[in-house]
C-alpha cells in the first residue's frame, strides 16, 4: 500500500540532497512513465537525476527508509511498460550519468556509465576503428537500459545480444550497497554470475550504473542487399537456407508487404510492395563479394523478384532506412490509431510456420498488423494498428496476441525475443517457464529486494509495496 506521508518525506529528503535535480511536475512525471504501448500511463511521484553511483545509492537508501518504489529510467524507449510506476514512487533518471570512463583499444573493451547512448559511444570509438555492435534500433537507447532489458536487435545474428557483450557491471542493490560483478577479464569461474543475473532483470534486482563492454573492430567492408520476394514463406526459406549454408551474415531483416507500403509513404520511397529481405554482409573485400554472390543465388532460388545491393555508406543507409523507419512509418500511415509492438522468437527452422500462421490469424481477425523482424535469429515483431476505443477491436487484438505467444511457445520459442517482460508480458511467464522457475525467480527477488521496492509490478506480479 502506498504511504503518502512516507513518499512526501522521502521527496523532501531527496530535495535536500539533490536540489533542483528532483522534479514533481505533472508533465515531467508523465514523460517518465509508459509512452509507447497501450498500457495505461502510471507516472511516479517524483523524478530524480543522480550524477554518480554514490548518489544513486543515497537515493535508494532514502527510498528504502520509507519503502518508496524505485523505477530506473534510461531513455524511455521500452515497449512493455517497464518504466511505469503502478505503485507510485521515484523514477531514477540515469541520463546525466553519461561519461565514457575508459576505452582499451588493445583489449577491445570500454567502461561507460549507464546513461551513455549507443550512438554516442560509437561516435567516440570511430577513430579507434572499433564499435559497440548491439543495435536495438532505438537511436536514443542507453546502454544501461539495454542491459537491464537484455536488448539485442539487428546485429544479434553475428555479434550476439547484451547478454553476450557485457563483461561486468556496477550496480546499486536494494540495501544501498554498490556491487561490482566482475573485472575486465573475458572469462572467469569466480562464483555466481551476477552480471548475467542483472542483465535482463529490468531494474527489479538492482540499478545498473556502469558497464564494461566488449567492442568489435569496424569491418573492412560492409555490403547491404535488399530484395523483394513473392511471399513471406519465401523470405523465411531464404533466411534458413542462408543460415544452413554457413554464410557469415551480420543482419537479416524482414518487412512484410504492408510494412513496406507504410515505409514507402513515411520515407517517400518507391519499393515494390512485397515481402522484403534486407541483409548485411561484413568482412574482407573478397569474402564479402563471394558471400553476396552466394546470397543472391539463395534469394533468387526462393522467389526473389529483384536483387539490389550497395557498398558505400550513403547508399547503405538509404537501403536500411526502410527497416529503421518501420515503427514510425506505421504511426504515420494510420494517424490517430493506437500502435502496439509485440515480439516473439522461435527456432529459425520454425520461423516460416510461425509467421505464416500469424499472417493467417491476423487476416481471419480482420486486423491491420504489419510484420517486421530480425528473422536471422527467429525473432519477429507484429505491429497491430487499432482503435483503442472500440472494445470489440481491442478484444480481437488481445486474442491475436495471446495466440501469437501460444503459437511461439508450441514451437519451442519464447513470448519475447528482445522486448522483455515488464507489465505487458508478465502473464505469459508461467506458461513459458513453469511455476517452479517462477518460484525460483521470486526467491531471488525476495533475497535481493526484501522490501520489494525495486520496480514493483514488473516481471513478477507483486503487491508488497
Amino acid at each position: 500500500m502506498r504511504d503518502a506521508a512516507g513518499v512526501s518525506q522521502a521527496i523532501s529528503e531527496l530535495k535536500a540532497l539533490l536540489g533542483a535535480r528532483v522534479e514533481t511536475g505533472a508533465a515531467v512525471r508523465a514523460a517518465h512513465a509508459n509512452t509507447l504501448t497501450w498500457i495505461e500511463t502510471q507516472p511516479p511521484d517524483a523524478v530524480v537525476w543522480p550524477v554518480t553511483t554514490d548518489e544513486v545509492a543515497a537515493v535508494v537508501g532514502i527510498a528504502a527508509r520509507y519503502r518508496v518504489p524505485v523505477i530506473p529510467f534510461g531513455a524511455g524507449t521500452s515497449l512493455e511498460g517497464h518504466v511505469n510506476a503502478p505503485f507510485g514512487g521515484l523514477s531514477v533518471d540515469l541520463s546525466r550519468m553519461a561519461r565514457i570512463l575508459s576505452v582499451s583499444a588493445s583489449d577491445m573493451d570500454c567502461t561507460v556509465e549507464a546513461g551513455v547512448k549507443r550512438q554516442m559511444l560509437n561516435a567516440h570509438l570511430r577513430d579507434a576503428g572499433l564499435f559497440f555492435a548491439v543495435d536495438p534500433g532505438a537511436a536514443d537507447a542507453t546502454l544501461g537500459g539495454m542491459a537491464a532489458t537484455r536488448a539485442s536487435g539487428t546485429n544479434a545474428m553475428r555479434y550476439g545480444t547484451m547478454r553476450d557483450n557485457v563483461i561486468s557491471l556496477k550496480a546499486v542493490m536494494a540495501n544501498g550497497t554498490v556491487v561490482t560483478t566482475g573485472a575486465r577479464a573475458r572469462k572467469s569461474a569466480a562464483g555466481f554470475d551476477l552480471t548475467r543475473l542483472l542483465i535482463g532483470s529490468e531494474g527489479t534486482l538492482g540499478i545498473i550504473t556502469e558497464l564494461t563492454l566488449k567492442l568489435a573492430p569496424i569491418p573492412e567492408r560492409v555490403l547491404v542487399a535488399a530484395c523483394p520476394l513473392g511471399s513471406v514463406t519465401g523470405a523465411c526459406a531464404a533466411t534458413m537456407a542462408a543460415n544452413a549454408s554457413g554464410l557469415a551474415l551480420a543482419r537479416v531483416e524482414l518487412l512484410d508487404a504492408l510494412q513496406v507500403r507504410a515505409v514507402n509513404v513515411h520515407s517517400r520511397l518507391a519499393l515494390p510492395e512485397a515481402p522484403y529481405l534486407f541483409v548485411e554482409i561484413a568482412g574482407g573485400v573478397a569474402a564479402t563479394e563471394e558471400q553476396l554472390a552466394q546470397f543472391r543465388e539463395i534469394a533468387l532460388a526462393n522467389g526473389a523478384l529483384s536483387f539490389d545491393w550497395a557498398a558505400d555508406e550513403v547508399a547503405r543507409r538509404a537501403l536500411w532506412r526502410a527497416r529503421h523507419d518501420a515503427f514510425w512509418s506505421v504511426r504515420t500511415m494510420w494517424p490517430g490509431k493506437t500502435v502496439l509492438v509485440s515480439d516473439v522468437a522461435v527456432p529459425v527452422s520454425a520461423l516460416a510456420q510461425c509467421v505464416d500462421e500469424t499472417v493467417a490469424d491476423i487476416a481471419a481477425c480482420g486486423l491491420v498488423a504489419p510484420i517486421v523482424g530480425h528473422v536471422g535469429d527467429g525473432n519477429f515483431h507484429v505491429i497491430p494498428v487499432f482503435d483503442a476505443g472500440d472494445s470489440g477491436e481491442v478484444t480481437r487484438v488481445r486474442g491475436m496476441l495471446d495466440r501469437l505467444v501460444g503459437r511461439a511457445l508450441a514451437l519451442q520459442g519464447t513470448c519475447t525475443g528482445e522486448h522483455g517482460v515488464g507489465q505487458g508480458k508478465a502473464d505469459y511467464l508461467v506458461q513459458e517457464l513453469g511455476q517452479p522457475a517462477l518460484d525460483a525467480m521470486r526467491a531471488i527477488k525476495g533475497a535481493l529486494d526484501p522490501l520489494g521496492i525495486f520496480n514493483p509490478g514488473k516481471i513478477l506480479s507483486s503487491t508488497k509495496v
